[in-house]
């Protein structure tokens, strides 16, 4: 025996490498090359996937085409410039010339479509249309860039692209429409990963049940054990985050595909997992019938061609010979039906064929490409919305049937344990000596996480109606949970508030301020009676009367609710995780989850009341559980009050805005991408600019021309412009106020005050009238200006202004030993060498300030206000040298005369305006 098993091993061993060479060797790929729409020869597979294919398709005519179809396929080659296009199906028409017309739509607008003539392109089984004979079209074509040049690059790789390509069929006698079909498009990639997301999401809550059910089995002591379960990661808080996000498709809006497909990764969470055998078994029940396997009505019912255009197509009247017609038209039908559907079973070994086709939409699903509210959604996972109710109970039956078994095996596993001694006997021991309690409470959590979901679907089933079974399934279902978990509810309040009376306190409510990340101000409405005292000394913003409602209870002696061993024992599953004061919670959290439902499901007929109402809902209970902060764990406050409370008034709040900007009032509503089409046009546009580096509209353009060539640059409209070559300043008393000096030209006041080492000083005129002589007929405290000003001379005031480093530097202790007057000269750019000197030598302290250091400092002054006007800093030069001489005590009269005659024979000469002689007079 042994030798003969060990000849049979042999044997597989080596013949079985030898039996999968035939299909190694017929699964080669075979190649072709191929010009893309790029300009790129390529080696491409002839297996290979297109850049834009068909899924799934439907009658678009409501099932009134007067054909049946088993197969429409359609794809776009981009790597070769080719369109391939393939129809299978039959029809009761006897003969029919036909048109067709097949189009490409991507986002509500078409983006290619062509007219096909069955006889001028080779589609001799439509050529004409026979019912003798099935129909059999496969075509393709070739296509340039312009034909598709409305297809956008992004197209071949956004996921999930909201396309359809569309074949419709027109009869030449009427030139009507007697067949349209309709067929998803798709590039290959998808956020639909229901096999794939779905099991990592699932391991997550895995491990939050199995962490949930550890710290209430785990200890001895009942209140230690809720402490620890309370700080735990709540699985219905994880479930509600999960099936909210999936029944958010539940509004009756046309939502974008891709929202769609990815709500779908969380379907589970909601007890619908796209078993298909399980979904179709119940389609009996549900009143969900027709042919799976092909789409359109020409073999379902009997045509009514007497008259109009079916008389034309079918040539004489079928009331004059049904009979004999029937038994001739019904048999070519069904054989052709079944040759076909075999036909499109893939072939491995056939290199031109392929695996990416879709297939006839099962009966109850919408037309492909529509996303509509909850069928929209439940397309995704092929499942016909009159399944969904019976498809979410069964599943809740599962997940109960679960629950027991996994606590039973606990149990068992861990009795076996001890009594063979690999745990020590104390081990979980109040869940091994209470477990039937434990079984009880999990199932009546599990219900409790489940009242929402089934609940949905119940009021779900009722909208849309259907067949009588379903109907009278959801109602039982749904009483029972409202009665189930309506009674342990109130049961659960009656324990505890049955020896308690109730009671009214005046309160009031504080608007008490604060600032958000620091800077934002808003304001918190607090009640007086829920303030510490620590916090009573800020002072609030205003004040409101309320009332405080509160029970009291009438046994001082009994314990608090969290200390109350028994009715943590039977009702801690609905009242642990929350604070001391908030244990009621789950009875609020109960009664929100009812209206949702109420709105998802029982309105879906009504959009408008349907979002509106459930934003309002998601609002005000932002609030409520905002301010009432009912968990105890931070981690489920962050999770369950912000981050899924926000999430819920988002996802309303986006339809609610959509419905009220450019919007039709018909149903249904559309959610679209193109409502910002505007927005993102003008956002390209200005990216588009300034990628492009084009400064303002005035400036010239570069044009790339070839070498030798003799045209120029071209320059581009200058828009309308103007620049400001000079200023007129008329003078003004009040600029001779020193304060007013100061204010207006800062930079001179601070570059010359920055490098004193000692106290600041105010430099100022010497106080002596008599040393001031007259420049004009003006005022004595008036100061003359220049008439017009230029762009030199606010380029000046520039260089006046210092760098702080450079002052910092020049003002500091170190830099004494240096000539500052020097360095002043170059910041400031206005001092001569002689003046700079004595004016340095001033500011630093080096000695006491003479009378003729002094007038130069008057001087270097009135050079930094006329530095701009050679004729002025004459003047004052003139009369700065007779101050110093009349000091001195050399003053020569005949010189003084003559400096002033020559000084008022230059103001003269120049002959510009408000300019006059001026008589020096002295004091």
């Amino acid at each position: 025996m042994l030798f003969l098993r060990l000849h049979n091993t042999m044997l597989l061993s080596t013949i079985g490498p030898l039996m999968i060479i035939p299909t190694i060797c017929a699964r080669q790929p075979e190649y072709m090359d191929g010009l893309g729409l790029d300009g790129v020869t390529r080696k491409l597979a002839l297996d290979r996937t297109p850049a834009l294919f068909t899924g799934d398709f439907g009658d678009c005519l409501g099932g009134e085409s007067l054909l049946n179809v088993t197969r429409f396929d359609a794809a776009f080659y981009y790597d070769n410039s080719t369109i391939l296009f393939h129809l299978d199906g039959s029809t009761n028409i006897r003969r029919e010339d036909l048109m067709l017309f097949l189009s490409f739509e991507a986002y509500g607008e078409g983006r290619y479509n062509k007219t096909i003539d069955p006889c001028s392109d080779n589609i001799s089984s439509m050529c004409p249309l026979n019912a003798s004979r099935p129909i059999e079209a496969f075509t393709s074509f070739q296509v340039n860039l312009e034909d598709v040049s409305g297809i956008p690059q992004i197209a071949y790789e956004i996921p999930d692209l909201e396309g359809n390509a569309r074949i419709q069929i027109f009869a030449n006698s009427t030139q009507a429409e007697i067949g349209c079909f309709q067929a998803v498009l798709k590039n290959g990639h998808t956020f639909s990963q229901v096999w794939s997301i779905s099991p990592v999401l699932g391991v997550f809550t895995i491990v939050a049940v199995i962490a949930s059910f550890a710290t209430a089995a785990y200890g001895v002591s009942i209140p230690h054990m809720r402490t620890h379960y309370a700080h735990s990661l709540s699985v219905l808080v994880i479930f509600e985050t999960f099936q909210s996000i999936f029944y958010s498709g539940a509004l009756s809006l046309n939502w974008p595909s891709v929202l769609p497909a990815w709500w779908s990764n969380f379907a589970w969470s909601a007890g619908l997992i796209p078993v298909s055998h399980l979904v179709h078994s119940i389609d009996s029940l549900v009143g969900v019938g027709g042919n799976a396997s092909q789409v359109g009505a020409a073999g379902s019912t009997i045509l009514n061609n007497e008259g109009g255009l079916r008389q034309l197509i079918y040539g004489r009247s079928l009331a004059m010979d049904f009979v004999n017609v029937s038994k001739r038209l019904t048999a070519p039908v069904d054989t052709t039906a079944n040759l076909l559907s075999k036909s499109q079973v893939y072939n491995p070994n056939n290199p031109y064929g392929y695996n990416w086709d879709g297939d006839p939409v099962k009966p109850g699903m919408p037309l492909p490409g529509n996303w509509t509210g909850f069928a929209g959604e439940l397309s995704k996972l092929n499942i016909p919305a009159p399944n969904a109710f019976m498809v979410g109970l069964i599943w809740l039956l599962v997940a109960i049937g679960l629950v027991v078994f996994l606590m039973i095996a606990l149990k068992s596993a861990l009795e076996g344990l001890v009594r063979f001694h690999w745990i020590k006997k104390d081990r979980l021991d109040f869940f091994r000596s209470h477990w039937t309690g434990y079984l009880a409470l999990a199932v009546l959590r599990t219900l409790f996480i489940a009242f929402f979901s089934i609940t949905t679907l119940a009021m779900y089933q009722f909208s849309i109606r259907g067949s009588t079974g379903p109907i009278v399934v959801s109602a039982f279902v749904f009483v029972f949970f409202i009665l189930i978990m309506g009674g342990m509810v109130l049961y659960a309040l009656h324990s505890r508030l049955r020896s308690s009376s109730f009671a009214s306190d005046p309160d009031r409510i504080l608007l008490r301020q604060g600032k958000m990340m620091g800077c934002i101000p808003y304001v918190v409405p607090v009640r007086v009676s829920q303030l510490r005292e620590q916090e009573l000394n800020e002072k609030p913003a205003g004040s409101l009367p309320f009332i405080r409602w509160h029970f009291v209870d009438s046994d001082t002696t009994r314990r608090s609710i969290h200390q109350d061993e028994l009715y943590v024992k039977r009702f801690g599953w609905l009242s642990a995780r929350y604070r001391l004061s908030r244990w009621w919670f789950f009875a609020l959290w109960l009664a929100y989850q009812f209206i949702r439902a109420g709105f998802l499901g029982g309105a879906s007929g009504s959009p408008l009341a349907q979002v509106f109402g459930l934003f309002i809902v998601d609002i005000l209970a932002l609030l409520v559980i905002a301010a009432l902060n009912p968990f105890e764990g931070q981690r489920n406050t962050a999770l369950a009050v912000w981050l899924l409370g926000i999430s819920k008034v988002a996802t309303t709040g986006l339809p609610w805005w959509d419905i009220f900007v450019d919007v039709p009032l018909p149903e249904p509503r559309n959610f679209s991408s193109r409502r910002l089409e505007d927005v993102r046009i003008r956002y390209y546009e200005h990216i588009e600019h300034s990628a492009s580096d084009i400064g303002l509209a005035h400036q010239t353009t570069l044009e790339i021309i070839s070498p030798g060539s003799t045209e120029g640059f071209t320059e581009l409209p200058k828009a309308p412009h103007f620049s400001v070559s000079s200023v007129r300043r008329t003078p003004k008393i009040e600029d001779e106020d020193e304060d007013y000096i100061a204010e207006m030209n800062p930079a001179h006041v601070s570059g010359i005050t920055a490098l004193s080492p000692g106290p600041t000083r105010r430099l100022s005129r010497t106080g002596s009238t008599s040393s001031r002589h007259s420049v004009s007929s003006l005022p004595r405290a008036a100061r003359m200006h220049r008439v017009s000003w230029s762009s030199r001379d606010f380029c000046q005031l520039e260089l006046d202004r210092p760098s702080p480093a450079l002052k910092r530097r020049l003002s500091s202790p170190g830099y004494a030993h240096t000539n500052p007057a020097s360095m002043t000269s170059v910041v400031t750019g206005q001092l001569s060498v002689s003046s700079s000197q004595t004016s340095a030598a001033a500011l630093l302290g080096s000695r006491p300030m003479t009378a003729a250091d002094k007038i130069s400092e008057e001087h270097h002054e009135h050079l930094e206000g006329n530095e701009a006007d050679p004729w002025q800093a004459a003047n004052v030069e003139s009369n700065v040298d007779k101050d110093k001489m009349l000091i001195n005590g050399k003053e020569d009269p005949v010189e003084n005369e003559t400096d002033t005659q020559g000084s008022t024979e230059m103001q003269l000469s120049r002959g510009k305006e408000n300019w006059r002689p001026t008589r020096n007079t002295w004091s």
